[in-house]
């Protein structure tokens, strides 16, 4: 690229010194749409090195949103770890995620753990794709995502986990990754991504990120039930989906 742009200063340097009067007016009227289709070519490091220099501007400058808290996001992870539900919720911070909002259903809800429950549950309409959360609201969900196409991650990662990764290449969001398969819970920023972590890992991470620390809070704990409360405690879940409704019995006895 700065070869190129070398290249055309020297032609546009000689076509004024020697007067070249063709030349010149072509590199006159050519240069402004050259300007162009140079942004155009290499949008994709442009945005990369604008990403970079927010990220950089955020370490000096702190978070804007010190009294936001995302301990429900914690909470919610550690109950689609117990269940094994998918789920991608992304954190928006310096770097604005307009586009990928769009993209998505605008809820512009109050962020909680009961609503994050909602969303993924496994029968809702908006569980696949991301909920991008902007402080302390959800702005939308069902989004769709930029995948990442770097060839050095794990051939075990599926899409959700590289949409994580990649919308932390292209901004300084953070991502929180829950499987389905194993109900392991993964941190993504800056492009890496860290896998199985526990909750208190998580919650950790989180408050070294957005520079503030996450109050804890206490996570329910399993408690052993017998054979004849297994329904019970289905019931109990947020994940549970409703009891279908038994048809009365028509038949009568002899």
């Amino acid at each position: 690229m700065l070869v190129g742009l070398l290249v055309v200063a020297t032609i546009f340097y000689f076509a004024r010194i020697g007067e070249l009067t063709t030349l010149n007016w072509v590199v006159s009227n050519v240069l402004p749409y050259v300007v162009f289709a140079l942004i155009v070519v290499f949008q994709s490091e442009i945005r990369h090195v604008l990403a970079d220099l927010g990220r950089r501007l955020t370490i000096f400058g702190g978070s804007s949103s010190e009294g936001d808290s995302y301990d429900d996001i914690v909470l919610a992870a550690n109950l689609f770890s117990q269940h094994q539900t998918g789920a991608l919720i992304v954190i928006e911070r310096e770097i604005g995620l307009r586009t990928h909002i769009e993209s998505g259903v605008p809820l512009d809800a109050r962020l909680s753990y009961d609503l994050l429950a909602t969303i993924f549950r496994p029968s809702a309409p908006l569980h696949d794709g991301a909920v991008i959360v902007q402080k302390d609201r959800i702005a939308a969900a069902a989004c769709f995502l930029p995948l990442s196409m770097n060839p050095l991650l794990s051939t075990q990662l599926g899409t959700r986990h590289r949409a994580g990764i990649g919308i932390t290449e292209e901004t300084d969001a953070i991502a929180v990754i829950c499987s389905e398969e194993t109900g392991a819970i993964s941190f993504a920023v800056g492009g890496r991504i860290e896998r199985d972590l526990s909750v208190e890992q998580l919650r950790d991470r989180l408050g070294s990120e957005l520079r503030r620390r996450i109050i804890p809070v206490t996570l329910p704990t399993p408690i052993a039930r017998n054979t004849d409360d297994e329904s019970d405690a289905a019931l109990d879940s947020p994940l549970a989906e409703p009891a279908q409704q038994q048809k009365p019995d028509t038949e009568s006895n002899a």
